[in-house]
């Protein structure tokens, strides 16, 4: 039987950019994911053309990430922490010399930093542009996503969320020079109603979790393996939950295998601190630098040195049994469906590289595979809808693919605080879009940033953060910042006092979205 598999990776950071500091721990995130993620994917993309592989993958960036991807300011920032990481293996490679192991792993980390440099520079600092490339020549499909990744159903404010969707539309345009079809609900946070803006953004299609997806109404014929029409007409489809269990499960996720390196373990706890205070990403406090020498290992057991060989031959050997799993998959589909069924496999992008180590090889690998054997091949959802366009109409489930399965994790007692909070200062928004709609200069600048600063504060990451208590103070902060920055807006805009030199620095701080258009709060 012949069937699809659609991978979707989704990447997303929050907006951290501060200029007042010359080093900020936080902004640590994006240059992380830069090193260990999307750099090593752009690695991929290149090799898998230059060997002509027939790939194709769904990737969804979101503003936010874009925005910091092409800021001169982290691009600069980034250029100076992966100096210092290639001067800091530098260092290792003498302190090691008499520890083969140790020793063999920081020339491996050393060479790895000088070739992702080369790649950043071959860039020209710009890894959105570079993505880009690959969506020219057919390997890519970039979609977008809400533009400071709100979680939609929760604003409870319609022109909030047709803001989100249509600044979001008009920032991919702007950087892309493109239209978008496909729209990556924040958290695949799915409710009745967000149809509309995705309707007026002109958006085809979108991914909501397995349980929201086989709860709609009618129920699904046929499974996840195909996907739904909503009645307003976009269509959706259901995450294949065989596939996500396979990558994300604790229990029997294949990033847990004892063989792969371990993510907490890094030479920023292990050595002495004036050793690695200069690399590290605040000085006043220890914290990860991405060399990283030993293995999971297993329970109780003493820590193994990371065997790199051993790693990427682990990596393909999963991938193989993903593969193996997708085919058995299409075998017990065999003459269900009228048309070819599509898995669809959507994952965190950050997850290969940054939080598993070895990802990007088992994507290399799971690539080089697919070609042997004829019954599965690459798509994206919009090549599926092009291809295969009548498929049943019904109304998903609210759902998400947070803990749980709805919105938990960002309404509960660590963060339900900010949502009255947010209530009124998306009400204070609209009231101030019809007053100022035509305004020109200041006025419209001090709008404009009312609206960027009420986008930050709706961002789902804040109180996804307290949830989970990595981050609290920062992420509390960070609130009270935005909501704090709008409320002095809204004030000098209601009372035509606009401090000028106030709001330019302001603007300086919290610069995405240039063109913003606070009109769609009216």
């Amino acid at each position: 039987m012949q069937g699809y598999l659609a991978i979707v990776l989704h990447a997303h950071l929050p907006f951290v950019r501060h200029p007042e500091h010359e080093k900020f721990l936080e902004e640590n995130w994006l240059f992380e994911a830069v090193t260990e993620c999307y750099l090593p994917l752009l690695q991929r993309l290149e090799q898998w053309r230059r060997d002509d592989l027939p790939v194709r993958l769904t990737l969804s960036l979101s503003p936010t990430l874009v925005s910091m991807l092409r800021d001169s300011l982290l691009q600069a920032r980034y250029s100076r922490h992966l100096d210092g990481l290639i001067e800091l293996t530098e260092k290792e490679l003498q302190r090691t010399w008499w520890d083969r192991p140790l020793h063999e792993l920081a020339g491996f980390y050393h060479q790895r930093l000088l070739e992702l440099r080369e790649l950043y520079r071959s860039y020209h600092r710009d890894v959105a542009h570079g993505f880009a490339r690959f969506q020219e020549s057919g390997q890519l499909e970039i979609i977008t996503c809400a533009a400071t990744h709100a979680v939609l159903p929760l604003l409870q404010h319609q022109p909030s969320v047709r803001a989100q969707v249509l600044i979001a539309r008009d920032f991919y345009q702007h950087v892309l020079g493109r239209s978008c079809r496909g729209f990556w609900l924040p958290e695949c946070a799915y409710d009745e109603g967000v149809e509309s803006a995705l309707q007026e953004a002109d958006f085809r299609w979108f991914i909501v979790d397995a349980h929201g997806f086989l709860g709609a109404r009618p129920q699904p014929r046929y499974g996840v393996y195909a996907p739904l029409y909503t009645p307003e007409g976009l269509a959706v489809f259901g995450r294949d939950p065989e596939s996500s269990r396979q990558v994300w499960s604790k229990q029997e996720g294949y990033p847990g295998d004892p063989v792969y390196r371990d993510f907490y373990r890094d030479i920023g706890f292990d050595l002495d601190l004036d050793y690695v205070r200069p690399y590290l990403p605040s000085p006043d406090q220890r914290g990860f630098t991405g060399i990283k020498y030993y293995s999971i290992t297993g329970p109780g057991s003493e820590k193994r040195p990371y065997d790199r060989v051993l790693a990427v031959r682990r990596a393909g050997e999963h991938a193989a049994h993903f593969l193996q799993a997708r085919l058995e998959q299409l075998r017990r589909l065999e003459g269900l469906l009228p048309d070819p069924p599509i898995i669809v496999a959507p994952y965190d992008a950050e997850l290969f590289g940054h939080w598993w180590y070895e990802g990007p090889e088992f994507l290399d690998a799971l690539v080089r595979q697919m070609v042997q054997q004829r019954s599965l091949t690459f798509i994206t959802p919009s090549e599926y809808l092009q291809r295969h366009s009548s498929h049943q109409v019904a109304r998903p489930m609210p759902s998400s693919w947070g803990e749980a399965g709805y919105w938990q994790v960002w309404v509960n007692e660590t963060n339900a605080w900010i949502l009255p909070h947010l209530r009124v200062a998306q009400n204070r928004m609209t009231q101030l879009a019809r007053r100022h709609g035509r305004a020109r200069g200041v006025v419209s600048r001090a709008l404009q940033q009312a609206a960027r600063e009420l986008l930050l504060a709706q961002a789902s990451d804040w109180p996804f953060i307290l949830r989970t208590g990595t981050s609290p103070g920062y992420a509390r902060q960070r609130v009270k910042d935005h909501l704090l920055r709008f409320q002095t807006l809204y004030d000098q805009l209601m009372h035509s006092r606009i401090d000028a030199l106030w709001l330019e620095q302001v603007e300086q701080r919290d610069n995405l979205f240039p063109q913003v258009n606070p009109s769609y709060w009216a």
